[in-house]
């Protein structure tokens, strides 16, 4: 069996009998939904024509959504219906980063993930969809495609039909008669804060991070109606909002995990190559920061969880095709081999700690990359997917580290080669973090996605931030090392500036790909 939807738009009248069953059949709290409308109006008045389309999970035959789930929580069945377990879910919201059609939801209820279910538990006796029984003029067919004899599939052999993002390669089943492309494609048309009979509910989301409550209530624009008509081509008129996943813990995390990763890295691989003295900066308290940071890194993961109680559920019930996964076993290994090689150091076992730098350099810089691994199976935020992510989190790990480790210097005191170590190190990461960052944004994107949420970040809401931390954290400090670099106290400046402009960097590059709508 090979469950899918199609939806004909010659039919549909935009009525919401569809929403609204859908809601009653699974009890949906208010302010999420599984199924919606999306409402277009094309064209220059008097001659426009609104366009309905309805949206909800696509059930992909390659779901992006299955692979980056920690825990297993999200599936998909042997009839091709894609399916999620909330008792399994942790709430780490990467499902929803990684589909690419806005299609799954964190319920305000039980903070676990949830989205259209194909109402398994009706298609399981037999029954159809809820939406589909209501709909009144049957737009909305459900059913097998490997029976040559359902509706469906005379459907699809009968009508050329579309389907939302292909180039995504999801193979998505939720096909569309007639489709218009202004509807079908996110962005096509123009969006605006005022809409047909709401408007977006600003950047509330329900996590104290904007003034209104993303769940309501529903607020009347002013004035946008009639104007709409007036202009020629497409404009949204109707839509619902979605939840940004992920907030101000994500760079924080980036950050600390750099420098949790890279004081370790700079520091081990400089004591064992004979570039950094073997002192306690160098060996204890290095070991210490790795400690500290990758601890405050994992508070911050287990935090931003929406059922952190169920963090332990990534080691118990593993699924190891997920980078979440992956990255928690790194670390923990990490934090084992900096423990273990801060041990041997405090017990005076300098010859044991050399058999355990290299294995906990190569677990620093595992440590520090992962994230991009995580970022690509993000298939939802284009601007995510770069080539040169790995790299420059590398990067940034060195800077971080040097960074950190002269800022201690200048507290503990190190000798004048070693500040001249760490002021190379932090000046050629520096400067290889701005080659980078000028590949992230300077040459085409691959998708107009891509694109938009870099124009974002270097033009848009993000640019003060972007901007900041290009200028004030990797410039200036450069600036600083060029001129005084034989200085600690200048090497530690430059140090704090690039730390505090490498958040004000991820906070624009983790926010604005989330911004770029995906319906």
């Amino acid at each position: 069996m090979n469950y899918a939807f199609l939806i004909d738009n010659r039919k549909c009248i935009g009525c919401h009998a569809c929403s609204t069953a859908c809601k009653s059949e699974n009890e949906i709290p208010l302010g999420v939904n599984r199924t919606w409308v999306k409402y277009v109006e094309k064209g220059e008045f008097p001659e426009t024509r609104r366009y309905f389309q309805v949206t909800r999970c696509n059930h992909c035959a390659k779901p992006p959504c299955v692979p980056i789930c920690p825990t297993k929580a999200m599936y998909r069945r042997d009839d091709g219906i894609v399916e999620f377990d909330s008792k399994l879910c942790i709430g780490c919201k990467a499902c929803m980063q990684a589909c690419p059609y806005d299609a799954i939801y964190i319920d305000p209820d039980s903070g676990t993930a949830a989205k259209c279910h194909f109402c398994a538990h009706r298609t399981d006796v037999g029954l159809e969809p809820a939406c589909v029984v209501v709909c009144p003029v049957h737009a909305i067919v459900a059913g097998d495609m490997s029976d040559r004899n359902s509706e469906i599939s005379r459907l699809l052999s009968a009508h050329e039909v579309s389907v939302r993002k292909p180039d995504q390669n999801t193979r998505p089943k939720l096909f569309y008669i007639e489709a218009e492309e202004s509807a079908i494609l996110p962005m096509a048309a123009s969006q605006d804060s005022g809409m047909l009979w709401a408007q977006w509910p600003g950047e509330g989301n329900g996590n104290g991070n904007g003034a209104t409550d993303w769940r309501g209530p529903i607020q009347i624009a002013p004035g946008k109606m009639a104007g709409a008509l007036l202009r020629s081509g497409a404009r949204e008129t109707y839509n619902v909002p979605h939840r940004v996943p992920w907030h101000w813990p994500v760079p924080a995390y980036l950050v600390t995990k750099a420098i949790g990763a890279g004081a370790f890295l700079v520091a081990a691989a400089g004591v064992a190559l004979g570039l950094l003295p073997s002192t306690p900066l160098f060996t204890t308290v290095a070991s210490s920061l790795a400690l500290l940071f990758i601890g405050v890194t994992t508070g911050l993961l287990v935090g931003d969880l929406d059922r952190p109680e169920r963090f332990w559920t990534i080691l118990t019930r593993p699924q190891w095709r997920s980078w979440l996964t992956r990255g928690a076993v790194v670390l923990m290994a990490f934090a084992a081999a900096a423990g273990t090689f801060g041990i041997a150091h405090a017990l005076g076992r300098p010859d044991l700690a050399r058999y355990l730098a290299w294995p906990g350099v190569v677990l620093a810089i595992l440590s520090a990359v992962y994230t991009a691994f995580l970022f690509a199976q993000a298939e939802g935020r284009d601007l995510w997917q770069s080539r040169l992510l790995s790299l420059h989190l590398f990067v940034q790990a060195v800077m971080a580290g040097a960074a950190t480790l002269a800022i201690g210097g200048l507290l503990a005191g190190i000798p004048a080669e070693a500040t001249r170590v760490l002021s190379w190190t932090l000046g050629a990461s520096l400067l290889a973090d701005l080659v980078l960052t000028a590949g992230e944004f300077v040459f085409p994107h691959a998708s107009g996605v891509a694109a938009a949420a870099a124009r974002l970040i270097t033009n848009g809401r993000y640019a003060p931030h972007f901007w900041g931390g290009v200028i004030g954290g990797v410039v200036l400090p450069l600036l600083l090392i060029a001129l005084a670099g034989g200085s600690l106290p200048v090497v530690a400046l430059a140090g704090a500036l690039s730390l505090a402009g490498l958040f004000l960097y991820e906070w624009a590059f983790v926010m604005a790909p989330q911004q770029i709508p995906n319906n």
